[in-house]
């Protein structure tokens, strides 16, 4: 398996997903990084039925994630590893999985947290969580679809 894209989304798999960032990764299969979308059947459903035809789709809690992606279980295929917050990828980082660029498209307004960039609005914990990510030698990237030029969100977090 190879983790062709990390990409943090709080709407998970949606347009722009589907039709931007899926084609764009060549990816063969979108694993779903995320405890609460796990956890809840309806939510599951949607996306399945939104994910292109041939792509295969997992939708996974953040510990069965670390199982997945620790033992290689995509087998050749190019994987869009795909979480709602920095919280789960900083996870993945130190469970040693392995990838050097996460694409932050999707961190939407919402009481308490401020701006970044475009469609990039973050909390002190979530701040704290990508700061540990850039630590870790990660390129943190700001940009909504491919098409965008990239930020980068290091500098300005710094």
């Amino acid at each position: 398996m190879s983790i062709a894209l990390v990409r943090i989304d709080d709407r998970l798999i949606h347009g722009q997903v589907v039709e931007s960032w899926i084609p764009w990764a060549r990816a063969e299969a979108v694993c779903v990084i995320s405890d609460a979308a796990a956890g809840d059947p309806t939510q599951r459903a949607l996306m399945e039925l939104a994910i292109p035809e041939g792509v295969e789709l997992r939708v996974l809690s953040v510990a069965e994630g670390i199982e997945f992606l620790s033992r290689d279980g995509g087998g050749e295929r190019r994987v869009f590893v795909l979480a709602p917050g920095p919280r789960e990828i900083l996870s993945l980082l130190q469970a040693g999985i392995r990838f050097a660029r996460v694409n932050v498209g999707g961190l939407h307004y919402s009481a308490g947290r401020v701006q970044l960039g475009k469609v990039v609005y973050i909390s002190e914990e979530e701040r704290g969580a990508l700061r540990a990510i850039a630590a870790q030698g990660v390129i943190l990237e700001g940009r909504g679809v491919p098409s965008d030029e990239a930020m980068d969100l290091a500098q300005l977090l710094a």
